[in-house]
Parts: structure tokens; sequence; C-alpha cells
């Protein structure tokens, strides 16, 4: 039996998101053990002619709903983010850096940028606030800086999403176990289920 679940995000997706609050739990609870792959979910869009679900409004607007009672499901805070949709580049690129160079404080990142999106509602987008956010979580905003500008950091993220792409992924949050993939938050008991 395969124990380990791969969990490929992009931070701006409010449904991984939602993923990640609940993802852990699963893992402790199953005996797994979860491997975080940072893509860029604009960048999987565009190789397989996907779009997110904002794109059509009343799926939109449906969507917002939705999230809005699986969060109270999982109790769990959420807000939709009025800056959404967000160009995630720099912060996947952080997300990845993160991991490669700071193992030990990725989780520190990803609670950060997750909870300013998707519960305080930041604009991440604008570089002020996104360092002031990282500098609050404890991470110094040149040197964070200097990370996503790394050529290695760079090609790390894009192997990464030319990877999920070539499995099959076209969208975020998708999971695997094994080679079973499962896509969307909506499917976590799926997870669970193959992990028993």
């Amino acid at each position: 039996m395969n124990k380990t679940v791969e969990f490929l995000f992009d931070v701006g997706s409010p449904t991984a998101y939602l993923a990640w609050t609940q993802l852990p739990t699963i893992c402790a609870e199953t005996g797994a053990t979860l491997v975080y792959k940072p893509i860029l979910l604009g960048a999987v869009f565009q190789a397989t002619g996907n779009v997110s679900p904002a794109a059509v409004p009343a799926k939109g607007s449906y969507m917002t709903a939705d999230l809005t009672r699986f969060a109270k499901r999982y109790g769990v805070p959420f807000a939709h983010n009025p800056f959404f949709p967000i160009n995630t580049l720099v912060l996947m690129r952080g997300a990845v850096g993160v991991q490669l160079r700071s193992p030990e404080r990725f989780d520190d990142y990803l609670k950060a940028v997750f909870n300013a999106l998707w519960v305080d509602e930041k604009n991440l987008n604008d570089p002020a606030v996104l360092m002031a956010t990282l500098a609050a979580a404890g991470f110094e905003p040149a040197a964070m800086q200097a990370l996503v500008a790394d050529p290695v950091v760079k090609d790390a993220l894009r192997a990464n999403t030319e990877a999920a792409v070539a499995r099959g992924v076209f969208g975020a949050p998708t999971m695997f176990v094994g080679e079973t993939m499962f896509f969307g938050q909506d499917r976590l008991d799926f997870v669970r289920e193959a992990l028993l």
C-alpha cells in the first residue's frame, strides 16, 4: 500500500487552501506522508487549455458559495479575496525556494501566504504587502527577493509544473496516491479511502 499523498498546489487557488487545511490531518489519521509539490497554476492552464472557474461568471459565483460551505464544514476560516485572481509567480517561486533552501520554514511560509490570501484578504500582488506579510512571519524581505530571482528556484518551479502536466494535471489542487490522481478539494474523501 502506497502511504504517500503528493499535493500539487498553487497558493492562488482557494480550493488548494481548503485542501491544505485538511490534508495534514488526513495523513496523520491514515499514517501517510504528505509530499508538497508547488506548481504554477497559470502555466498549467496555459499548457492544458483549462481556465479558472472564475472565468465563467455563473460558475465563479457558484464556486464562491461552495467554498464558503466547505470552509464551514471543515471548521476553518475563509474569505473570498477581492484581488482574486492572483498572479502567483513570485509566491510560488517563494514556495519552491523555501522548500529547497529552508525546508524547516516551509510550513511557516505556506501558513503566512495561504492565510494572507484566504483569511486576511491581502493583495499579495502588491510587493510591499507581500514583503510585509513575509517579514511578519519571520522571513527577511531582501533574502526572499533574492530567493525568488534565483535561476535554480525558477527552474525547479518550471520542472515541477511540466512534470505535473505530463502526469495529466490540469488544475489545482491535485493529489496523487501512487499513480491515482484526485482533482479538487472536494475529492479528499477519495484520497482518504485510497490510503486505508
